[in-house]
């Protein structure tokens, strides 16, 4: 009888024991996805706060010049 080629079952070899954990989602290579995503938001706020920061003091060097009376 030919091989079937749907009949997939047990091809690959032994599977690893995954733990708990594990199974739900939360092993190592997870918990480093996780860093390296927590390390890019981190940045991205930094740089957001940067940006906010300029945009304020931008303004405010130029505001004096604005405000001072024009005509007296």
């Amino acid at each position: 009888m030919a091989k079937s080629r749907n009949n997939l079952l047990g091809v690959g070899g032994q599977r690893k024991k995954l733990s708990a954990a594990e199974r739900q989602g939360a092993g190592p290579a997870r918990d480093k996805d996780r860093k390296v995503a927590e390390d890019r938001k981190q940045e991205l706020v930094r740089k957001m706060r940067e940006r906010a920061a300029a945009a304020e003091a931008a303004p405010a060097q130029d505001a004096p010049a604005q405000d001072a009376p024009a005509g007296s």
